[in-house]
């Protein structure tokens, strides 16, 4: 079967999705078959229903529009938009997914968080939060990717990513919600079947070389609190919700 942007919107009830002008029928058939079979993967890596990937239908996708020069792919938090670049958005899909979902949870976990906050950061600045035991498994995924594995200084994740940031001059590297995106790509290009539309570099790449994606035990510590988090997170929303508490 010949998949389609319109079928992709309908299966997983994304809010929006636009393709740009100077996308050809070519280019947007080819690009259709690419994102289904990428967000088929995410959702069997992560075990969630399709509601999960268009975060309850408030995601928008934008495909081969706009763009800023040497950025292949974005997350715009004022319009909860997701963009990948007609020809150079391959492999960024997993990051720019995990910054929506950053984004998106953090109204659902945190008390009146700014309405373009992102849940790690919220969490790293111990932000008042709603007590819930989903939120406690998303806690430990942030604590594997920031914190050593005794939680007393920043992981080796974070300080490699500073000493980048310190050479660069920039704030980039080390911010939470850059760290946690590279921590989810590493996740699923570990556990997800080989899809280079979705995630591609975590390994072998430039910046896997200077430590800008988790290796050895942390790297096992994140997957494992990101398998934990997301089947709990499954698993509630497959059920009707106990009186008194909701899942995400």
């Amino acid at each position: 079967m010949s998949i389609s942007f319109v079928h992709i919107r309908r299966q997983y009830d994304f809010r929006s999705i636009e393709i740009g002008r100077w996308v050809t029928e070519a280019e947007r058939d080819r690009a259709a078959g690419r994102f289904h079979d990428a967000l088929v993967a995410l959702m069997g890596t992560l075990q969630v229903p399709e509601q999960v990937i268009s975060l309850k239908s408030s995601l928008g996708l934008q495909y081969g529009i706009g763009g800023q020069l040497g950025v292949c792919a974005h997350y715009i938090p004022a319009t909860r938009q997701l963009a990948l670049a007609k020809n150079a958005g391959a492999g960024s899909l997993a990051h720019e997914w995990f910054h929506a979902f950053d984004h998106y949870i953090a109204s659902k976990v945190f008390v009146q968080p700014p309405r373009q906050a992102f849940a790690s950061a919220l969490w790293l600045d111990s932000q008042a939060f709603k007590p819930h035991p989903l939120n406690t498994r998303l806690f430990r995924c942030f604590e594997a990717i920031l914190l050593n594995e005794d939680g007393t200084r920043p992981s080796a994740l974070f300080e490699a990513s500073q000493r980048v940031d310190n050479q660069q001059q920039s704030l980039y590297w080390a911010r939470p919600e850059e760290l946690c995106a590279r921590a989810f790509e590493a996740f699923v290009e570990d556990r997800a079947p080989r899809n280079t539309f979705l995630v591609k570099g975590s390994r072998g790449s430039e910046e896997a070389r200077l430590g800008l994606y988790p290796e050895g035990n942390q790297r096992d510590r994140i997957a494992e609190a990101f398998s934990a988090y997301f089947l709990a997170l499954g698993q509630a929303l497959a059920r009707v919700p106990p009186t008194g508490g909701k899942p995400h």
